[in-house]
This record gives C-alpha cells, sequence and structure tokens, in this order.
C-alpha cells in the first residue's frame, strides 16, 4: 500500500492538492479510456468517479473549514469534530494522490497489475463518495446547532439527521483504505485486529465441535488478508448484527495468558502487583464540614453485594503497604508512603476488560511517577449495568482513603484517573462525593471520556462510521449496555437503586489486615484477609450471582510477576455456567501471530493456523514497528508453550464450554441466532435503525448533563481527547463548559492516535510518547514535577 501525507490542514493545502488530484485523475483516465480489457475500463470509470466526488466534497470541505474554528476549546487548542472530518478528507485526498501518481509512473510497465490498482482506485472511489455524504450531514448539523455548540438542539434526534440523506456506505471504510486516517504505526495494529475480529467471528458463531471449526480455519487468517473486501463486510455486518456479547468475547482476547503476559516482558518491573478483594461491609468516613460521619453506601444493585476487586501496582515496596512474607523489622529499610495516590479505572465500554489488561501503561506510569496506583475491577455491563459500575468505584475510593497507608501512601494528594468508560465512573465519583459531604479527590485526568451515554449526533461522533477499534455498532451495543436497555427487568433492580444513594449512620469498622497462605487462583503463595463471617452475607440469589462474576473476575485478573492476592472475604468458587473466556482461549489455540508480505513487498501481521508454521522467537513484533526488547524473543517460546498447555488442560475445557454456549445462552435471552454462513450475506443496515431506545438525562451516567453548581465544585481537570476520536466533542464541549464556569480545565487534542490508543503504548511509538503525555498531565494534578523522557 503507499503512504500517507500526515497532519496536513486545509490552510496549509488550500485546494492545491485537490486540484492536483483531478488533473492527475483525468490525465489516468485518458490514458486507460482506450484500454479495451475490463480492469482498464473500470480504472477508466474509477478516474471519473474520483473526479465526480472530488467536485462534490470541495466546495463542503470550504463551508465546513469556514466555520470550524468557531467550535474550538480556544485558540491554543485547535480541534473539534468539524476539523477532524476535514483532515480525514484531506488525508483521504492526499493517499488518493499518491496512488494516482504511482499508477502514471508505472501504468505502461509489463508488471503493471491492473487487477490490483483497479480495486485500490475503486476503494478511494468509494471513500470519498461516503465521505461526501458525511459532510452533507456536517453541514445540516451546523444549521441544527447554536453558535459554538457540537451538540444540536434537542429538537433534533440523529435517527431524524441519518433519514434525511443517503446511507452512508461502511464496508468502504474496513476495506482497503482500513485506518488510512491514523498514523503509520497504528495502521498495521489496526489491521491486524480487523483482521482477528473477522477471523474471531468464524469460531465464535462456528457450527461443529472442535475439530470440524480447526479443519476448516486453515484459511481464514489469509483470506481476510487477501480479500479486504470480504473483511469489510464481515466486520461491519459483525458491528450491526452480533449482540453485546461478542463484543466482549472479542475483547477478552486481551486478558488471554498469552497477551497479559507481555507487560511483565516489555514493561517497566514493578515491585508490587496485589490483586485486593474488599468485601461488602459498613464503611464510614468523616464529612469535610466536621459535621459527623458519613456511611458509604455498599454496592447493591443488580447482582446484590460482592466484594470489589482492585490491583495495586507500585514501582517499589513501601513502609506499611500489603506484603507477602516481608517481616516488620525488615520495613524499616524500606522508602516511606507515597505522599500521592491514583486510583485509576479502566476503559472498555462498560463491558469489556479490566485492570489486568491495561498493565502495559500502568506498569509504566508507576515507575515514571514513583506513585502507587490502585486500578478498579468494576462490574460490566450487560449483567452490572447503571448504575452498579459507579457505586464500586465509589466504593473502592472511599476504601482506598481509609486505607491508604497499606497502600503505600499518605493520601495527602489523590488524584482520579480513567480512560474512556473508567474517565465517566471517575468523573460520577467526584460529583457523587459532593452529594455525600465526603473529601473529593484532588485532581481528575479524563482520557477520551464520554460525558453523554446516549448517540447525540454531534460530528465526531460520525467518526465511529470509519473506527476500526470502536465501530458504530459496538459503540451502540456498548452505551444501550450499561444504561440498561438489554436487561430484562427485576424486582429487586429498582430498590437496591434507590438504596445505594442513602446514606445512613451505622458505624463503620476498619480492615484488618491477617495474611491467609491459601491460595484462592494460583499454585503459588497469595496472601488474603481473614474471611468474612457467613452470616454478614446473606445467600441470596442476587449475591449468589455476585459471587459467580467475583470468581470469573478473579480468574481473569490471573497472575503476573510480582502477582498476589489479597482479599477481605475468601472468593466463592464460580457458579457452574458458561465461561466467557471459552472463545477466546479457543482462538489462540488455533491461532498465532505472524508475518507475511503483502503485494508491495511490504511486511504485514497476519494470523496463521497453530500448526500450519512454527512461530519463531522474535516473531512477535507484532506491528513491525517498534521492535521490543530482547528478552521478548527469548520469551516467545515460552507463550507458545502456553498455549499448548492451555489446550491441553484448563483452555480445551473452556473452549469445549464455548462450543456450546451460543445456542444456549440465545435460546435462554430469546435473541435470534446468527448463522456463521449468513453473516457476509447481510445487507448494510441503516445506522437510523439503531436509535430505537431512550437514556435519561441523569448526571450520573451522562455527567454533562449535571448543573454548573455541581460541575463548579470539582477539582482541577485534566482532559486528553484525540483528533480522530468519536469522543472528541464530548471533551471539548465538556471542558468548554467547565471553563465557562470558571473551572480549573487543560485540553489536549493528539493527532493520529485512535480510541484506546493507551493500551498500544509498547507497540507504537505515537501511542507510547501519547501516554508520556498523560504522565504529565497526572504529574501536574499531584503537584510533583517528573522528568521529560
Amino acid at each position: 500500500m503507499v503512504e500517507y501525507i500526515e497532519g496536513a490542514t486545509m490552510e496549509e493545502m488550500d485546494f492545491s492538492l485537490y486540484n492536483a488530484l483531478k488533473d492527475l485523475c483525468k490525465n489516468n483516465s485518458d490514458f486507460f479510456r482506450t484500454d479495451d480489457s475490463e480492469y482498464g475500463q473500470r480504472l477508466h470509470e474509477a478516474f471519473i468517479g474520483i473526479i465526480d466526488h472530488l467536485e462534490t466534497v470541495m466546495p463542503l470541505v470550504s463551508d465546513i473549514s469556514q466555520v470550524a474554528a468557531n467550535y474550538d476549546f480556544d485558540a491554543a487548542t485547535p480541534g473539534n469534530g468539524y476539523k477532524s472530518f476535514v483532515a480525514v478528507v484531506n488525508t483521504c485526498v492526499a493517499h488518493t494522490l499518491k496512488l494516482a501518481q504511482w499508477i502514471s509512473y508505472n501504468r505502461d510497465s509489463y508488471i503493471f497489475r491492473k487487477g490490483h490498482y483497479m480495486r485500490e482506485v475503486e476503494s478511494c472511489s468509494h471513500v470519498l463518495a461516503s465521505l461526501g455524504t458525511c459532510l452533507q450531514h456536517l453541514k445540516t448539523l451546523i444549521s441544527w446547532s447554536e453558535d459554538g455548540s457540537l451538540f444540536p438542539k434537542d429538537s433534533h434526534s440523529p435517527k431524524e439527521l441519518l433519514t434525511r440523506a443517503e446511507n452512508i456506505n461502511q464496508y468502504c471504510f474496513y476495506g482497503r483504505c482500513l485506518g488510512f486516517q491514523f498514523c503509520s504505526s497504528m495502521r498495521k495494529v489496526l489491521k491486524f485486529i480487523s483482521i482477528a475480529m473477522a477471523s474471531y467471528s468464524e469460531i465464535y458463531y462456528g457450527e461443529g465441535g472442535f475439530l470440524s471449526k480447526a479443519s476448516s480455519s486453515l484459511w481464514t487468517g489469509g483470506k481476510y488478508y487477501i480479500d479486504p473486501e470480504l473483511r469489510a463486510r464481515r466486520i461491519v455486518n459483525i458491528s450491526q448484527h452480533a449482540p453485546v456479547d461478542f463484543c466482549k468475547s472479542f475483547w477478552l482476547l486481551a486478558e488471554t495468558e498469552v497477551m497479559t503476559r507481555l507487560p511483565s516482558i516489555v514493561s517497566p518491573t514493578v515491585a508490587v502487583n496485589h490483586v485486593i478483594e474488599i468485601p461488602p461491609e459498613p464503611l464510614e468516613l468523616d464529612k469535610v464540614d466536621g459535621s459527623g460521619r458519613v456511611q458509604i453506601p455498599i454496592p447493591s444493585s443488580h447482582i446484590g453485594s460482592a466484594p470489589v476487586c482492585c490491583r495495586l501496582i507500585s514501582a517499589v515496596r513501601r513502609q506499611g503497604m500489603i506484603a507477602e512474607g516481608v517481616k516488620k523489622d525488615s520495613q524499616s529499610n524500606m522508602p516511606g508512603p507515597s505522599k500521592g495516590l491514583i486510583i485509576h479505572c479502566h476503559g472498555g465500554g462498560f463491558v469489556a476488560q479490566s485492570s489486568r489488561s491495561h498493565e502495559s501503561y500502568l506498569r509504566d506510569w508507576a515507575v515514571r511517577l514513583d506513585i502507587p496506583i490502585l486500578s478498579i475491577d468494576y462490574s460490566l455491563s450487560p449483567e452490572a449495568p447503571f448504575p452498579r459500575a459507579l457505586e464500586e468505584v465509589l466504593y473502592a475510593y472511599c476504601w482506598g482513603l481509609s486505607n491508604a497507608s497499606v497502600l503505600g501512601s499518605t493520601g495527602e494528594r489523590v488524584v482520579l484517573v480513567g480512560d474512556s468508560a473508567g474517565a465517566n465512573l471517575n468523573l460520577g465519583v467526584a460529583m457523587k462525593c459532593q452529594e455525600l459531604g465526603i473529601r473529593s479527590p484532588d485532581g481528575l485526568f479524563l482520557a477520551y471520556i464520554p460525558v453523554l451515554v446516549a448517540f447525540v449526533p454531534s460530528p465526531s461522533r460520525f467518526l465511529c462510521l470509519m473506527d476500526p477499534l470502536l465501530p458504530f455498532g459496538f459503540m451502540m451495543q456498548c452505551l444501550k449496555a450499561y444504561a440498561g436497555q438489554n436487561d430484562e427487568p427485576s424486582d429487586h433492580s429498582e430498590d437496591t437503586v434507590k438504596k445505594s444513594s442513602i446514606s445512613n449512620s451505622m458505624e463503620g469498622k476498619s480492615p484488618e489486615l491477617e495474611i491467609n497462605r491459601e491460595s484462592p487462583s494460583s499454585a503459588s503463595d497469595l496472601e488474603s484477609f481473614e474471611e468474612v463471617s457467613a452470616s454478614d452475607l446473606t445467600d441470596s440469589q442476587p449475591q449468589a450471582e455476585a459471587r459467580s462474576f467475583q470468581g470469573q473476575l478473579l480468574d481473569k485478573l490471573g497472575s503476573s510477576d510480582t502477582l498476589t492476592t489479597v482479599s477481605l472475604a475468601s472468593p466463592q468458587p464460580p457458579m457452574d455456567k458458561p465461561n466467557p473466556n471459552g472463545c477466546a482461549a479457543q482462538f489462540f489455540e488455533q491461532y498465532v501471530l505472524d508475518s507475511d508480505v503483502n503485494l508491495e513487498g511490504e511486511e504485514v501481521p497476519v494470523l496463521r493456523e497453530a500448526g500450519s508454521k512454527i512461530l519463531k522467537p522474535g516473531s512477535l513484533d507484532v506491528v513491525g514497528e517498534v521492535n521490543f526488547p530482547k528478552k521478548l524473543s527469548s520469551a516467545a517460546s515460552r507463550m507458545v508453550g502456553s498455549l499448548t498447555g492451555n489446550f491441553m488442560g484448563r483452555g480445551s475445557q473452556s473452549s469445549t464450554k464455548a462450543m456450546t454456549r451460543g445456542n444456549s445462552e440465545e435460546s435462554k435471552s430469546g435473541k435470534k441466532s446468527i448463522v456463521l454462513s449468513a453473516l457476509d450475506n447481510y445487507i448494510q443496515r441503516s445506522p437510523s435503525e439503531e436509535f430505537q431506545f431512550e437514556v435519561p438525562k441523569d448526571p450520573y451516567l451522562s455527567p454533562y448533563w449535571a448543573s454548573d453548581d455541581v460541575l463548579r465544585k470539582l477539582p482541577p481537570v485534566s482532559i486528553l481527547s484525540l483528533q480522530f476520536d468519536p469522543c472528541l466533542d464530548d471533551c471539548v464541549m465538556f471542558a468548554k463548559k467547565l471553563k465557562g464556569i470558571g473551572n480549573d480545565v487543560q485540553l489536549d487534542i493528539l493527532e493520529g492516535l485512535p480510541h484506546g490508543f493507551l493500551n498500544f503504548s509498547l507497540v507504537s511509538k505515537e501511542a507510547h510518547e501519547g501516554s508520556l503525555i498523560c504522565i504529565k498531565r497526572i504529574s501536574r494534578l499531584l503537584g510533583a514535577e517528573v522528568e521529560s523522557p
């Protein structure tokens, strides 16, 4: 594939690039006009089509560019959804120009492959056509919005917008031009993930047993690499027709043993990596006004009370910190407690991932900041929709304040840090602190935060129509799942929601640290707290469900190089129900990461069946852009060995369960079963069909709706967003709202990176540089300075 020109703005390019492309297209079109072959005629027509689309796009780009600056946060921080779409069009034009130039230089060659470049040119033509349709939508949005507002008036709905114009062709964004708008290192990663998603769908929806799936999957990874159009159709159809369970299952691939070993291999080594279980028992905090103490609500919505899991990560072991096998007299030689404490919430669309899948950057942060990090593993939707996750994060935050000493901190400065869904939850916790009258965090770092849990038709939200990591259908499924739209009504949910917001004067008790040598989930010695009495927890059905979820979560959290488990309540064994990790385990049993050479002679990531080629040490350089440290090579063979172990041991069992999961779950829920062979034959659905639900304007669900009085009391806020992030307008509008009422707020907008880039800081240079910016912003909130890398 040809390279792209990145970072060019409309002002820098003017229309000279557009006119140059038109001239080249006319030249190439005239050349292929006399070519009587099918490919020659299609090339001629494709170049004519590009010229026509440019004529449509140019005036739209001009109109939007003239008003786009009115929606910026400030002059020093340019960026909003309108500018992002202009940048997408510019990048597409630059890519198409380079392709047209290459064709004009090589079209007379005997080895010129007309079939290949015909498809490339047609793909660019389709992308330009779809972008033209998107720009028409943006002009409508401008007319619907007040001056400076990226959100339309309430009188207009997203369904109304999408039904006013022709349907947008999403397939073209997931084929040959997939991820063209992102930086070069991320394009290769996104292509690999897209191939993995399409391949994984065959296992998830495949019929038959393990052997029949394995025998028919030899060509799976290869066919989706060789045939981008087939891959695009599969991805769009999956995102539109698959339930949220598929999203959860696919994203659980990041929780597999292979993927979670990478941070311990290539990330900085940390001295402490504990999993902590916080029991659901009474907890009190002093009110900030000195009027007494307040009872912190125990999480109880939807699944009843259950322990809250967290992960403590620290670069060094500090005095008083939870430790295994450390004598009291030896603690005197340890560093003293840190003045700061970071409480982190992971992203994942409210439905997936955990602290374990975010270790890749949390380890680096813990080392560079030299401050303990407590990452909260809240319950996930749709099993535990709003407000369950918010209740758990609030409870864990309050527990952290009360027990800062065992976390290696004095608690003088406590900063809430989160990305995506986790940032939304942290903002809700800060507002809950005001409601309860307890200590608020000293700062908030919010990375690519959605402040509206509903599809508001802002310009940046339309970027999910072309986002490989957050397709439109997946985004809608996650929003609906967290808002509770996918849940069946339960008799106790309404009562528990009410109870969760009530404070009483019950007397809390502080946990006592007692080491228990029993290991709940690992062969190594793990430390735990004393078991809570059975009388403390009633054996209701919601609590049984909660213990089941907790058992699965502990299994997912797994072990690491320095990992131990610290528990205030011994984990209960999971109930006999299908393992959500089954498909993920089976996928990695059948496939390995490998590389191949494409038609242009470039090395690219592909999936191969585990038996078709031996994985050589050093071949796990996924994107071929950033080389992992040398120790990764020596560990590659161990990873392959672990895959074999999974196949022969627990992995094969979970895979067997996965074979029957689809039919059993769908029969229970009443959902229509999706046949694998039909996925590629579905017709693209209009996005307007996704808006058949309404979300209440609850400020704890969508913090943008909070009153000015509440927002004015927030601590200093640092927001980081991305040029092509569907949540960009959320960040810009929320930052403008905070600035307008006098809050201390800082906004950063990074270029060329996708939503969730922090998870790729190990494999992308640009993502790693973005992570370093996050470290600087967090250190500012902590009141400390970090040396520039």
